[in-house]
């Protein structure tokens, strides 16, 4: 009689079809446990603070610590270690400095205290400034030096063009843009190494504020052109100068030092009824005439006569006007919609609103029916992600675009703890509201992105963790810092444009 496919006519077990089995359960048992390896990975991943590494000032040397403030370099330079991108270890010293001569050394080493990138004579950051003349860096690229001539490799060490270049440097203010010299020629490459423009100019500068907008290159006539970033001429090389006023397929250029309006063509537009150029529109040009402003549209119809201190551009074709030093809001048929009563006042189009600024320091926030939706004083404006600082009765508020007010857990969603205020002081709480740190201090801020808070108590500062736990006991007098921010023990140095931490 038949038992089953596991037997056979002798009645013995099948081993194969056992082994078999025995093996598919233990694949199963063991997908079971990766899985579960996995998750548990992930979500200690998601409790895992962000990588960071930043310079470290300490007995007047320098060094490096890390996102929990542990140091990682020692401080032992006499110079500023540069850190391009604060989640990768890889530091630029230099050293062996002579004052006299201005010579010096530079090495590149990882958290390991490794000297990286060895096969070139020199490694540097490549300096760049912004429009207050703040020091930055490029993030992503390095300039390397071998025998003499200049190259790029990429943060990781990969060469992106090997040393031929007489020169490498950025264009001030603006990123992926960097100006190479062949043979006492400018060209242009990005941050990845394409060339964009070849070396055959005079001179090549920024168009607009971004290298989006492209660049104006002039040759060894003087005579000036336009290049887009993809490296594609706009304009030929046969302009006295081209102005950096951007619009779409419409150009300022000069003629004879006067100004005027051509099209993408070539084709002038508009040449005279204005003395300057001030900004271009989707429809016109805002110009000033007789030290007042007005504008006027591309069909060189007059809109709005020259009778206002300032006009800026606004939302669709309303305009920021300026009278008896106020500022309001017109349309184009200058019909008041916001009167002359702001300090200042400009229009963010990201977040499609009005911040209107009063004397008292705090601002109006109006939307695009010119509506007065909030008032305070603006903290910040975080157009990235979407959201309003403002500071109204003593407290800080969260908001966004849409002027509702949220949660300051639904804005800062990788924190953990939250300040809270009671009885004029101030603490901390979780995410469901509950008690964490009692209302003792004097001040507080809401915690970094690496889980540190300042706390502020008899006019010194400490820090906490994101556990609410004290890490150092308020001691520091921070007055002379515009920013207030620490990384474990350390605190942010007062110079925040040199970006270091420090313990004093």
């Amino acid at each position: 009689m038949s038992k089953g496919r596991r037997y056979n006519g002798e009645e013995k077990l099948n081993y194969k079809k056992v082994v078999a089995v025995i093996a598919a359960i233990a694949v199963i048992i063991m997908f079971i446990f990766i899985i579960k390896n996995l998750v548990t990975k992930a979500k200690e991943t998601d409790k895992t603070t962000k990588i960071g590494y930043f310079a470290l000032y300490d007995d007047e040397k320098w060094g490096v610590i890390n996102e929990q403030g542990e140091i990682v370099i020692a401080p032992t330079y006499q110079e500023m270690i540069t850190i391009l991108d604060s989640s990768k270890d890889v530091f630029l010293c230099t050293y062996d400095i002579n004052e006299e001569t201005g010579e010096y050394k530079t090495k590149v080493v990882n958290k390991k205290n490794e000297e990286i990138y060895t096969n070139y004579d020199k490694v540097e950051a490549i300096e760049n400034y912004d429009e207050n003349e703040n020091v930055w860096y490029e993030k992503d690229i390095l300039k390397v030096e071998k025998d003499g001539k200049y190259g790029l490799i990429d943060i990781e060490g990969k060469e992106l063009i090997a040393p031929k270049y007489s020169k490498i440097e950025a264009i001030k203010g603006i990123e992926n843009s960097i100006i190479v010299e062949e043979n006492g020629l400018l060209g242009l490459v990005n941050n990845k190494g394409n060339v964009i423009i070849e070396p055959k100019y005079k001179e090549i500068t920024n168009f607009g504020k971004d290298y989006q907008s492209g660049y104006i290159v002039i040759n060894e006539e003087n005579k000036s052109g336009l290049i887009n970033f993809a490296g594609t001429e706009l304009l030929k090389n046969e302009y006295e100068k081209i102005d950096k006023i951007v619009g779409e397929n419409y150009y300022v250029i000069e003629e004879s030092g006067k100004q005027k309006l051509i099209n993408i063509s070539g084709e002038k537009v508009i040449e005279d009824g204005f003395d300057q150029i001030k900004e271009m529109t989707c429809t016109g040009i805002i110009y000033e005439q007789a030290g007042k402003f007005g504008f006027m549209q591309f069909n060189k119809e007059n809109k709005i006569e020259a009778k206002y201190e300032d006009l800026k551009s606004g939302d669709t074709e309303n305009f920021i006007a300026k009278q008896n030093g106020k500022y309001g809001i017109i349309n184009i048929n200058q019909e008041s919609k916001i009167g002359y009563e702001y300090k200042d006042l400009y229009y963010n189009q990201k977040a499609g609103i009005y911040v209107a600024e009063k004397e008292d320091y705090t601002s109006d926030i109006i939307d695009t029916e010119f509506n007065i939706k909030l008032t305070g004083i603006l903290s910040e404006l975080n157009d990235e992600k979407g959201y309003m600082k403002i500071k109204k009765d003593g407290e800080y508020k969260y908001y966004n675009f849409k002027f509702e007010e949220k949660n300051v857990a639904e804005i800062l969603t990788s924190n953990t703890i939250f300040v809270s205020k009671k009885d004029g002081k101030y603490g901390y709480v979780d995410k469901d509201g509950n008690q964490v740190v009692e209302c003792i201090y004097d001040d507080a801020t809401e915690a970094n992105e690496y889980g540190y808070a300042a706390i502020k108590q008899n006019g010194v500062w400490g820090s906490i963790n994101s556990k609410g736990e004290v890490i150092i006991e308020p001691k520091y007098n921070l007055d002379a810092n515009l920013v207030i921010n620490f990384i474990g023990k350390w605190h942010l140095g007062a110079d925040i444009n040199m970006n270091y931490y420090c313990e004093e």
